[in-house]
């Protein structure tokens, strides 16, 4: 099964996460999350999702990052992973400062 499907609910997701479902919503207004919809406007989360709020709730609990941390962190990591595994030092510094350079 592809771990892209979302299949989760969110009080399911809540569960699965260790994370309120209030806290969820929150993630998702700032962007952090992008939960499928279902029919009746209800939230669906793949087991992609799942392990990003995995990420997320490490990065709160384990690092004490705050949403704009959150944020930064993650759209670092997004684009470091949109790259070629190949890429030079040089495109990984640009890579970065792109990210950075949205704040």
């Amino acid at each position: 099964m592809d771990d892209r499907v979302p299949v989760h609910t969110i009080a399911t997701a809540a569960r699965l996460t260790g994370m309120h479902p209030q806290t969820l919503r929150k993630y998702e207004r700032y962007g952090l999350v992008r939960p499928a919809r279902a029919s009746g406007n209800a939230r669906l989360y793949s087991d992609v999702d799942l392990r990003r709020l995995t990420r997320i709730r490490y990065l709160v609990e384990g690092r004490g990052l705050n949403v704009a941390g959150l944020w930064l962190a993650l759209a670092i990591e997004d684009r470091l992973a949109s790259i070629d595994a190949s890429a030079g030092p040089e495109e990984i510094r640009a890579a970065i400062a792109e990210v950075v350079g949205t704040v």
